[in-house]
């Protein structure tokens, strides 16, 4: 269902994603405007208040209204805010007030819904997002990197060059609510449990990520990694829909579309039966055997649009790594420090640690708790690092479950009261050739406003570090 040719518009959010479909709005508001909104009125929440940004925009024609989670009026749309739970009080009191209620995912896609890529999965979007419009771009298909990659689709709907693809990162509270999004492809990465708060259960979120797939036909294709547990038990139900598969995976599973690592650990891409080699896992710049399978699924999506195969080589080749993502900060005294501050679940901290020879990390493990079981985490870690400091407010527990793990008397355990803390033990307990490893395995937000900050302040520090060495 295309979006009316007008309409009274309602914004759940004043954070970056609601601010930016506001201003779209507000593109769209005058006489003659298609679509045409009528009127644009934000909700900010309970806890919001007027800022500088609200101010401006209030001063344009947008009505604010502060301080509540109850929504009153009657709204032709309403888009809301991926932070706002489809199972809170205050979406339920927008829904009652509105006729259709959506995230701004779906608001772009109706307002330009030609040529769209999906990626979703609880870990590797980001990376896959960017390394599949890289392969575009690079083969001179014009591509944007949008969704929870930190660009608005909606902020690029007007803006979009003739024949361009929306490469979209979307995360589960994004999917919850679409209804008419169609990509042409589409990546289901891994379906590991995460976001309970939100969704309330695991069925709920693999649920939202399976919306990916909801308006996919025969034309399409839907790459789903068949090694990961998670995404492998929902193929079936793509399949029996008709949707062309392509069959990620480690090793071929012989599939008519698949995408996989030979013995020698070469990248394949099979499509409708025709083979594209592409370059050796060693010659990525992106380390680590989850990112030669991120780099499979990017490249199966850039051959599928239409990427020339030469082309998609030398974009894998040329791909490097993004921040915050197994990112090489220093090496001081022997010893590299990477910052990982993007792994935010014990599913990332696996993957990553795969990146690096078994035995020779030191692992820094902690932030805001989320709850998730430790036991078969903290026995995987063991048999890989060689130490792990446990700090912030998950500390306590990190340091518990690898007290109790079997084999962890083989490594070194300590723990710390934040993450500067826990770098300076780091660095008393590495030695040279070792790689000490900031891959938190929690949310960041007893210390900081985000991962990113998190990271930054990781580089900062070790920046210190190195400049201290240097003058030694």
């Amino acid at each position: 269902m295309a979006l009316p040719d007008t309409f009274s518009l309602l914004v759940l959010g004043q954070g970056k994603t609601g601010l930016d479909v506001v201003r779209w709005a507000l593109a769209h508001s005058a006489e003659g405007s298609r679509p045409r909104v009528s009127s644009i009125t934000v909700y900010g929440g309970a806890a919001s208040a007027p800022s500088t940004a609200t101010e401006a925009l209030a001063a344009e024609g947008v009505r604010f209204v502060f301080g509540t989670d109850e929504v009153a009026g009657s709204f032709d749309v309403c888009v809301a805010s991926p932070g706002i739970s489809e199972f809170s009080d205050f979406f339920a009191s927008a829904r009652a007030a509105s006729a259709e209620i959506f995230g701004e995912p779906e608001l772009a896609f109706r307002a330009s819904p030609e040529r769209w890529v999906g990626i979703t999965g609880t870990n590797g979007k980001t990376t896959v997002t960017s390394l599949t419009r890289h392969l575009l771009v690079e083969a001179g298909i014009a591509a944007d990197a949008v969704g929870n990659i930190g660009t608005c689709a909606i902020s690029r709907v007007d803006k979009r060059s003739p024949g361009s693809w929306f490469v979209a990162e979307l995360s589960s509270y994004q999917l919850a609510t679409t209804r008419e999004l169609h990509p042409r492809a589409g990546a289901l990465l891994n379906i590991t449990p995460d976001h309970l708060k939100w969704h309330r259960t695991h069925e709920n979120y693999a649920a939202a990520k399976m919306r990916l797939f909801a308006n996919m036909d025969a034309g399409d294709l839907a790459v789903v990694d068949m090694d990961d547990a998670g995404a492998a038990a929902r193929a079936g139900a793509i399949r029996a829909r008709g949707i062309r598969l392509c069959e990620l995976a480690r090793r071929d599973t012989g599939a008519a579309d698949a995408a996989f690592l030979s013995e020698d650990d070469v990248l394949f891409v099979r499509l409708a039966g025709e083979l594209t080699e592409l370059v050796a896992a060693s010659e990525l710049k992106i380390k680590g055997e989850h990112n030669a399978v991120n780099a499979l699924a990017a490249a199966a999506v850039a051959l599928f649009v239409g990427a020339d195969a030469e082309l998609v080589r030398q974009g894998l080749v040329s791909f490097a790594p993004l921040e915050h993502r197994i990112e090489p900060v220093a090496e001081v005294d022997g010893v590299a420090y990477v910052n990982d501050s993007k792994a935010t679940n014990t599913d990332a901290v696996l993957k990553a640690l795969t990146a690096f020879p078994a035995g020779r990390v030191v692992l820094l493990a902690g932030g805001t708790d989320k709850g998730t079981p430790l036991a078969e985490f903290a026995a995987e870690v063991a048999s890989r690092v060689r130490a792990v400091v446990c700090y912030g407010e998950a500390g306590p527990r990190f340091l518990k479950a690898f007290s109790e793990t079997e084999g962890a008397s083989e490594i070194d355990l300590a723990a710390a009261d934040h993450m500067a803390d826990a770098l300076d033990v780091a660095r008393s307990i590495a030695h040279a050739g070792d790689t000490v490893l900031l891959s938190p395995a929690c949310s960041s937000f007893d210390e900081f406003g985000g991962f990113e900050e998190r990271g930054a302040r990781f580089k900062e520090l070790v920046g210190r570090l190195a400049a201290e060495s240097a003058r030694a």
